[in-house]
């Protein structure tokens, strides 16, 4: 069973994250983003009978990698609410190291049901909260053309966003958007040979982020660990994309998303945050080998002042 469960997702820089969370045995510690479970696993080894990790997933599926530990609490919701749930369990102020690897699991690239990947044929869903919520065929189908190009440009990067807007506009007047399939059609005439894969990626991961909201619910919960981390609490966080780096480069050196670094009367930064390693971690050669999805990992660490 612990192998099926490790199966689902193998977790980036785990020994670094692990040791930027600096684990005391009697710690209060937060995953969340729970997926497979692996950084989770390795954070309850290191806990001792008063230690507590909290593990946050809006996915069902993450949900049968639950372990059986006393000293473990799932949290089934989206990590933006991060701060009601820990209000809820009275950690507010009070939790040692919160990580979050904001990565998608490969169990979701590897689900053909799920729709993430342009790999498979099956419907455009893409929510990883399958319970709740438009998928990505909606946005396809409802979007006004302008809605669409930002959503192609601002979130994947996409340099004809708006032609593909407008393309995406003509099809579904004929046929409205249902597989993935529908969409590769769609995408076909905008592709180069040797830019096939790099070019579906920024359009899939754009409609991602768009059906999950993830730039806002990053934001939401970066706020909230102001509130959560006590003083000298460790935030411990694993970017994949710019867009969402710059987001948490800007915020743990600055405290906003803008990275305006206010200054005191004597120049000194008023900044939330000290950064535990002011130079980005990344994967080693050796990591990448074993699991090429690390390739673009960021591990960013902060200690709450």
């Amino acid at each position: 069973m612990e192998e099926q469960k490790m199966v689902y997702h193998v977790p980036v820089l785990l020994q670094e994250s692990l040791e930027g969370m600096a684990i005391r045995p009697d710690g209060v510690y937060v995953d969340v983003t729970f997926g497979g479970g692996g950084h989770s696993r390795e954070i309850l080894r290191r806990l001792g009978d008063n230690g507590r990790l909290y593990g946050f997933d809006q996915d069902a599926d993450a949900e049968k990698n639950i372990p059986d530990d006393p000293h473990f609490t799932f949290v089934r919701s989206n990590f933006r609410y991060l701060y009601n749930f820990m209000r809820y369990h009275q950690e507010i102020g009070k939790v040692d190291a919160l990580l979050a690897d904001l990565g998608v699991s490969s169990h979701h690239f590897d689900d053909k049901e799920r729709g993430f990947s342009f790999r498979f044929d099956g419907l455009l869903d893409m929510r990883m909260n399958t319970r709740a919520g438009k998928t990505a065929a909606d946005v396809l189908n409802t979007y006004t053309e302008e809605a669409l190009a930002d959503v192609f440009y601002l979130y994947g990067e996409v340099k004809v966003a708006r032609k593909l807007a407008s393309m995406v506009v003509s099809a579904r007047d004929a046929k409205p958007f249902a597989t993935i399939e529908d969409l590769l059609e769609v995408v076909k005439p905008f592709i180069s040979r040797d830019k096939e894969k790099k070019f579906l990626a920024q359009v899939f991961q754009a409609l991602r982020i768009e059906v999950n909201d993830e730039m806002r619910a990053l934001r939401e919960m970066l706020m909230a660990t102001l509130k959560v981390l006590k003083p000298g609490g460790r935030l411990v966080v694993i970017t994949y994309h710019s867009l969402e780096d710059r987001l948490v480069k800007n915020f743990l050196k600055s405290g906003n998303f803008e990275g305006k670094a206010e200054q005191d009367f004597f120049g000194n930064v008023q900044s939330p945050f000290r950064l535990v390693n002011n130079k980005v971690i990344v994967p080693s050669s050796d990591e990448i080998e074993r699991n090429p999805r690390s390739r673009s990992a960021k591990l960013r660490i902060a200690e709450r002042k």
